[in-house]
């Protein structure tokens, strides 16, 4: 009965990170610390995951076992029995599962894999189509791209709209338009800069990169499309409190508006823009600043995000 219970209870798991990522979307603290919360973001989706896996897995393997040591001695004491889908029971009783609950268990346990095996591979897609879509812009870069000493270090394109972005990676570029450098004063185009590396420095690509296969796995899932949503604009607001460490907030905010109004051009894929998120909530954000959590707030939520995820760890390893 044990392994059943840790089934339930990863089902409850599963459950409470949906309803959590709702609750916390709606919530107005993670603009004051988008750190602890991207850190909270991460653990719901990691937690709801690996809980809604083990409860389907649980129910389909012999005894209702989740733990991986507690599954094996089932499965070896189920094997001596004379099948994986029977279960040890008393001399003289028959061991055979009713025809309904051997294919309730089966369907749990493909269920289980199944899942598995789509985040898995929703999250390798991701990763390659991400290098790919790279390699591609690198390799335009080469052919159109120029060096500018209005934005040392960056490459300048040929394009009259304005646009900046980066490109993360190993080969990581800061890209800036003609038509940015011709809109953007001096100050302007500094503050942009420093945004753009700070997207960089952090690798925020790889904070997105899961938040966006799994919205690729569960396109018609409002949960995962919002959580997504949620996840970027927090990740700008990141780079933008980064960029406010070396240029005025006047000066970012300026940017984020002429972009605005001038109609930028869309980011390629796999890269990061600083005319990206909802820029209106950024430009409030600049306009009035809030003050960040407190220190203990902030403790308080890693260890929230901590228990969330060792919590399925435990129960599907133990």
């Amino acid at each position: 009965m044990k392994g059943l219970a840790d089934a339930a209870l990863l089902a409850v798991v599963a459950i409470g990170s949906v309803h959590g990522a709702s609750v916390l979307r709606q919530a107005s603290w993670p603009r004051r610390s988008p750190a602890a919360a991207i850190l909270l973001w991460q653990a719901l989706g990691l937690a709801g995951g690996l809980a809604a896996v083990g409860a389907l897995v649980g129910l389909g393997l012999p005894g209702g076992g989740v733990g991986v040591v507690r599954s094996v001695l089932h499965l070896a004491t189920a094997f001596q029995v004379g099948g994986v889908f029977r279960v040890p029971v008393p001399v003289g009783v028959a061991g055979a599962l009713p025809a309904v609950l051997m294919a309730f268990r089966l369907a749990s346990l493909a269920a289980g894999l199944a899942l598995l095996a789509l985040l898995c591979w929703v999250l390798v897609a991701a990763s390659v189509a991400a290098v790919q879509a790279r390699r591609r812009q690198r390799a335009l870069l080469t052919l159109l791209a120029h060096g500018d000493p209005k934005v040392p270090g960056a490459l300048v394109i040929d394009y009259p709209t304005a646009a900046a972005y980066c490109l993360p990676g190993l080969r990581s570029k800061i890209v800036v338009s003609v038509g940015a450098l011709e809109l953007l004063g001096r100050g302007e185009l500094a503050a942009v800069l420093a945004h753009e590396r700070a997207h960089l420095r952090e690798r925020h690509d790889l904070v997105l990169l899961p938040f966006t296969a799994l919205r690729r796995a569960f396109p018609r899932s409002a949960t995962c499309a919002e959580a997504d949503r949620a996840v970027a604009l927090l990740v700008e607001m990141l780079a933008d409190d980064h960029a406010l460490r070396a240029r005025p907030a006047r000066e970012l905010v300026s940017a984020l508006v002429r972009f605005g109004t001038a109609g930028a051009c869309a980011t390629p894929n796999g890269a990061l823009a600083a005319a990206e998120g909802e820029v209106v909530a950024r430009v409030a954000r600049l306009l009035q600043p809030v003050r960040p959590l407190p220190a203990s707030a902030v403790a308080a939520i890693c260890l929230a995000a901590a228990l969330l995820v060792a919590t399925p760890v435990a129960l599907l390893i133990i």
